[in-house]
């Protein structure tokens, strides 16, 4: 049902007249008031002064923003402004956030705070059509005990809110230079994008970048950070749009090794190559550190559940006599996760492969010639990495990011070899190939894989859509649950906030309820999902035909102090949920990477059968 927009007076009169009345009146707050230069929409008012803070989102007419039409008409421009609005409102509220003094979580402002990592999030939405910016957020509203303290929230809504509207989300209040930067390195960015693939390259380093980060809960850039600098046989000059020319290191699709000594930087480079499948702000240091934005990290994941999936590429003949064609278990070996992992990634589109030996099952990797002479690859089971790699490649196209510290082996196998030291890259692949030949690596005779079976279908579930209630939850980016089952997501490295994780749980729950049909396979479903998403944004799986009923309300923005990436120390759970079908503030959009991710690490609430 649309409500008629009122005016700011009957808000203000509202709250007059609540004044001091039990907590729950706060309810007829609900609604769309018209502002001088926006519309307020109060979305879902909190039960208590301790519950979930309430959900509000402001629309600010595109002419009375007057952002010129360059900044949100193309995607990828849409997605970089969006971002640069979305930090300047997070800025400002951080300052005026529990002013308000009261009970509970009386004037608490909260809205979504980005990271070092440019994302399409539901916080802050430009419309390309007419430039409407909205913002979704929280506010805390006040009590005194439970009895309502109108005064307190009528500053918040008619002093704090109108003041920061015009101070961050009309173009006069916008310097024109920060906007045209923000345009400028998202231009400057997709460039490098597309000639990546014009050149046959996977990733692209600039020189100068800085890839250590300040701590290891801190995505900030290190201070004094060594600059990187390309070795002259791999640079790479762009002319880019707007910085003109750039020059940096180009690694080229096949297989690349990354070798050298202890702390020199192997993983660090490892890490700001997993991460460039996003672009990042200015002043990162990773802003011209561009990946493929198909690379997926691979790596042992001991105790995952794995289900019909084709391992047979590296796995087969296993003497219990299971099927590896189709294989299953509860709880997988670090080999037999790694090969899932693996085979999982090429049905998610992946055309690179980052991987870590440090965190790889080493009977995975290689079998050295020692082992091969005593145990004969006629009853080992594991066809290693190393075997599959060329073909992964030949075959495929599939390009593979390795770094190895203590396997050599990988020299026979490698198109380029890079060394770190003391963080600066030498490339010496003719050193290490001749160094090689007094060591050569034989494997016997090895027939080709054959394609796996990628045609896995998701069984259809009535008895979910029949819920009513369904819960879901959101731990940092360690996981996500749906109802009582919990998604372990700790080991998939390349989420980068929570809120792509409680966007995941939406996807699934929408895809339970809307996509899977006994029918479709795994991919086709996600493809669809992905189709809809490209028309529909966050609506695609949020909203009509995608929102059932969610118990509880959100604690929202709480959770972006969590997790892995976030910057902070705990792991603040996040109930996801939204009242009217509201769409809530605290999405991002994930790869559909990171989808397949979450599908493959379902137990019970995904029911995969072979084709």
């Amino acid at each position: 049902m649309v409500r008629k927009v009122k005016t700011a007076e009957d808000l203000r009169n509202l709250l007059r007249q609540i004044d001091r009345r039990s907590y729950p009146a706060y309810k007829d707050t609900r609604g769309k008031y018209q502002f001088q230069q926006y519309v307020l929409s109060i979305d879902h008012v909190q039960g208590d002064p301790f519950a979930a803070p309430s959900k509000v989102s402001i629309l600010v007419p595109g002419k009375v923003a007057g952002f010129h039409r360059e900044c949100y008409e193309e995607a990828h421009r849409r997605t970089a402004f969006q971002d640069f609005l979305l930090r300047r409102v997070s800025m400002k509220i951080k300052d005026y956030s529990f002013k308000a003094k009261g009970s509970g979580k009386s004037g608490l402002l909260g809205i979504s705070h980005p990271g070092q990592e440019i994302l399409e999030r539901s916080a802050c939405a430009v419309n390309p059509q007419n430039g409407d910016v909205t913002i979704r957020m929280e506010i805390g509203f006040p009590a005194n005990g439970r009895t309502i303290n109108a005064g307190e929230l009528e500053k918040i809504l008619f002093d704090f809110l109108p003041l920061c509207v015009r101070q961050t989300l009309l173009s006069a209040s916008c310097p024109k230079e920060s906007v045209e930067k923000c345009l400028f390195l998202a231009d400057d960015q997709l460039y490098i994008r597309e000639e990546l693939k014009k050149r046959g390259l996977v990733s692209f380093v600039a020189n100068g970048a800085v890839l250590p980060r300040k701590s290891g809960i801190s995505s900030l850039p290190m201070k004094d950070g060594k600059a990187f600098m390309s070795p002259a046989s791999m640079e790479v000059t762009l002319e880019l749009p707007h910085h003109g020319s750039l020059v940096g290191m180009g690694i080229k699709k096949g297989v690349t090794l990354i070798v050298g000594g202890g702390y020199h930087g192997k993983s660090t480079l490892l890490e700001a190559l997993e991460l460039g499948v996003y672009n990042h702000i200015a002043g990162d240091g990773r802003e011209y550190v561009i990946t493929d934005e198909t690379a997926m990290k691979l790596r042992a994941e001991d105790g995952r559940s794995i289900q019909k999936t084709d391992i047979s590429m590296f796995i087969r003949n296993l003497p219990n006599g299971r099927d590896t064609n189709a294989f299953y278990t509860e709880d997988a070996s670090g080999s037999t996760s790694q090969a899932a992992n693996t085979v999982e990634a090429m049905e998610a589109g992946a055309q690179v492969f980052l991987i870590d030996e440090d965190t790889s099952a080493t009977n995975f990797m290689i079998r050295d010639e020692l082992m091969q002479r005593v145990v004969s690859r006629d009853v080992e089971p594991i066809i290693p990495f190393i075997d599959r790699v060329r073909e992964l490649y030949e075959d495929y196209g599939i390009s593979t990011i390795l770094v190895a510290g203590s396997c050599g082996s990988y020299f026979h196998k490698a198109d380029c070899i890079i060394q770190m030291n003391k963080y600066q890259p030498v490339e010496i692949t003719a050193l290490a190939k001749r160094e090689a030949e007094g060591y050569p690596y034989t494997t016997g005779r090895l027939d080709k894989s054959g394609e796996p079976d990628l045609k896995r279908i998701v069984k259809r579930d009535a008895a979910f859509a029949k819920d009513d209630r369904i819960k879901l939850r959101t731990d940092g980016t360690d996981g996500f649950s749906i109802n009582r089952e919990e998604v372990d997501m700790r080991y998939v490295e390349q989420l980068v906030d929570p809120e792509q994780l409680t966007s995941l749980s939406y996807m699934i729950k929408y895809m339970k309820l809307q996509v899977f049909d006994g029918k479709k396979t795994l991919k086709e479903a996600v493809e669809s999902l992905y189709t809809r998403i490209g028309s529909r944004g966050f609506d695609a799986f949020f909203g009509p035909g995608g929102d059932a009923a969610c118990a509880g309300g959100t604690d929202g923005f709480a959770s972006r102090v969590g997790g892995r990436h976030a910057g902070g120390a705990g792991r603040d759970a996040a109930r996801t949920g939204g009242e009217g079908g509201a769409l809530p503030g605290n999405l991002a959009m994930p790869r559909r990477q990171e989808l397949y991710a979450a599908l493959n690490r379902c137990r019970e609430l995904i029911r995969i059968e072979g084709n």
